[in-house]
């Protein structure tokens, strides 16, 4: 009991008398009753007998294949080159898209730069009004691309196809705040050379000056500064600033992570809601853009003015896209079969799949409930495998909204009324069958989606993160079953060597199963390393169904699972020590881990990550590994360096793929 109270493990306080009869059983076998002193420190100085006794682990017990300190470049030179190499190898598709898109800005600016220069204009305004034009031609282009990283249907699309190997899908959302940056940095420079310059050298400039641009203002008069600022073009540029301000700064991770703290009412300035919302505001620069950008005082011909020629293209994609989103999730009500309220603030939602719906493991769908808002779609992994029936998913309470939908569907609503921000009985809010009506949006590609372009996956799950990871465990422990069907037909097929030298012959010309008449090539997958790390016993509780039937149906081995609960002491610690002995001990009775409740054995802490890569990379040498991450950004740039200096110090190769929330 004092071990359980030191790592705060109160369910195991529960049934104190319990285990400590297993150790009386392990140590008194002759029932004299009691023990000596001495059995008991022997049972606890063998803990790593009774460990391997509880449950074989496969990586311990294999050797080091790889000589990983031999081959670690020594010179300083050496180690410069090698840092190098690795970061050109890891970051080249980054590296081209970023040079592509800085090198189209840079001629852009410089081809309007010179245009300008070469004009009467220049005589009056200078330097000043090329920057401003110069600049007004990226912000053309970026307004453009930067819609392109939140098409989700069409990144979905295109990570099917074969740009994946050249494109990195996974950035999109970075690439998204990179161009945000750019236009931020270009409306400076334009606004600034505007209003700080060149406005202020027309409305001073010479009367022989002006009369050679004369002809470009009504009426040939030269506008006073507070004209060109009243003006259409002064509105518009104003008001574009002011909305991409808010969208700006309410979309930084403080403000959108609820971390700055303010006082009602401006508390709603924080949060998820505020930057959706905000967001929106930027539909409304787009048509003033085009209007700023259709009432220019220097340009005449509707060539020169080409704003509209930019965007046009990726606005009608977003629409597009935004449109069928709309129309998708309309068809996409599902019916809730089941909702489980789990330990750790997370519940489940196992719901009806809609008519057509067709997904990967590791992709995710939005969810959005009328009866909470109208317009807030969240998106949240699928942990359902494709060929379930089914569609589930695993939610953890963080947020208002989440809050909201837990409220809505584990509470008992026998007639309409208000539950928060919840209003139920309302017109579109409810569904056929008196629930409240659901509605599903997707599904969209990530990281995740592409596991089966790897011989072997490793998997990190932190806390919540590990809901990805979860369909894709699913997934392979589906497509094992056929392959199991085919290997029970093989040994049985063995006892007539005519059909069996015929099952050969065709095994060999054929390489792909043959399902239920159709062709299904075999996973390249071979083996999976899943590595769940969380604070609270109580997570566990979250699949434990999934890992229970992992660790039965697994016959090949090919999943291996490792749970770690960084609540308790490391392994070795002495106030950990007699937990570790209960655990191995009730393993090797019931085959059941006492803090998880499922026959994965938990393990305490924190991994240590780099002989999980070694052990991996010495197990499975010339083989390409994908790893994986979805949880904190902390963890991943460990990750991240590992697999980079692994890959180039053994002949396995890691491949990371991280996904934040």
């Amino acid at each position: 009991m004092l071990s359980a109270s030191a790592n705060k493990l109160s369910k195991l306080k529960e049934q104190a008398e319990e285990y400590a009869s297993l150790i009386m059983e392990e140590l008194d076998p002759e029932n004299f009753g009691y023990i000596e002193l001495w059995q008991l420190e022997t049972l606890l100085l063998q803990r790593d007998t009774y460990m391997n006794y509880s449950r074989p682990l496969s990586t311990a017990s294999v050797g080091w294949s790889q000589n990983l300190s031999s081959v670690r470049p020594k010179s300083m030179f050496r180690r410069m080159c090698f840092k190098l190499r690795c970061s050109l190898l890891e970051n080249w598709r980054r590296g081209w898209v970023l040079l592509l898109w800085i090198m189209a800005m840079a001629t852009l600016f410089v081809w309007k730069f010179m245009q300008y220069k070469n004009r009467a204009a220049f005589q009056v305004m200078g330097y000043c009004l090329c920057t401003a034009k110069g600049s007004a031609e990226t912000l053309k282009l970026n307004m453009a691309l930067i819609l392109l990283p939140v098409c989700r249907n069409t990144l979905t699309w295109l990570r099917s196809t074969k740009a994946r190997s050249f494109v990195p899908f996974d950035d999109s959302i970075n690439f998204h705040k990179t161009i945000a940056c750019a236009i931020a940095i270009g409306v400076l420079v334009h606004g600034g050379s505007h209003l700080a310059c060149d406005f202020i050298r027309l409305t001073n400039a010479p009367p022989e000056k002006f009369a050679l641009i004369a002809s470009d203002f009504s009426h040939g008069k030269r506008p006073t500064y507070l004209e060109l600022l009243i003006g259409i073009l002064g509105i518009t540029g104003i008001a574009m600033v002011v909305f991409m301000a808010i969208a700006f700064i309410l979309a930084t991770s403080h403000f959108r992570r609820n971390i700055l703290r303010f006082p009602a009412p401006f508390n709603r300035l924080t949060g998820f809601n505020a930057f959706w919302y905000s967001h929106h505001l930027l539909g409304l620069v787009y048509i003033l853009l085009v209007i700023h950008g259709t009432f220019l005082y220097l340009a005449h011909q509707w060539y020169q003015r080409s704003t509209w020629m930019y965007i046009a293209v990726p606005l009608l994609l977003y629409m597009g896209e935004r449109t069928v989103r709309a129309c998708r999730a309309e068809h996409y009500s599902v019916k809730i079969f089941k909702v489980s309220v789990l330990p750790g603030d997370v519940f489940s939602m196992v719901m009806s799949k809609p008519q057509g719906f067709k997904y990967k493991s590791g992709q995710y769908i939005f969810l959005q409930c009328p009866s909470i808002s109208p317009f807030e779609w969240h998106p949240f992994s699928i942990t359902s495998a494709p060929g379930d029936e089914y569609l589930s998913v695993h939610i953890r309470t963080v947020g208002d909204w989440t809050k909201e939908l837990k409220r809505v569907f584990t509470e008992v609503n026998d007639s309409p009324f208000v539950i928060g921000r919840a209003r139920f009985g309302g017109p579109g809010y409810i569904d056929n069958n008196c629930q409240p009506k659901l509605l599903v949006d997707g599904p969209y590609g990530a990281p995740a989606q592409d596991y089966r372009n790897y011989d072997v996956l490793l998997l990190v799950g932190l806390g919540i993160g590990a809901t990805p990871f979860i369909s894709i465990l699913r997934d392979l422990l589906n497509n094992s079953r056929p392959e199991d069907q085919m290997d029970l037909a093989t040994e049985m097929s063995r006892s007539d060597d005519s059909w069996n030298s015929l099952a050969s012959s065709n095994y060999t010309a054929n390489s792909s199963l043959t399902i239920g008449g159709k062709k299904k090539s075999p996973p390249r997958t071979r083996n999976a390393y899943f590595y769940w790390v969380t604070r609270e016993s109580g997570s566990f509780e979250w699949f434990k169904g999934v890992m229970d039937e992992v660790a039965e149906m697994d016959h090949k081995g090919q999943i291996e699972l490792h749970n770690y609960l960084t609540s308790v002491y490391e392994e070795g610690d002495a106030r950990s020590t007699l937990i570790t002995m209960v655990q191995a001990l009730n393993h090797a009775k019931h085959g059941v881990d006492i803090l998880s409740g499922t026959r994965v054995r938990t393990h305490f802490a924190r991994p240590n990550w780099k002989e999980v890569f070694r052990k991996i990379a010495s197990k499975h040498p010339h083989a390409t590994v994908g790893v994986f991450y979805c949880g904190m950004p902390v963890l991943a740039k460990e990750l991240k360096k590992l697999s980079v200096e692994l890959s180039h110090l053994t002949s396995t190769r890691f491949e990371f793929h991280k996904e934040y929330f």
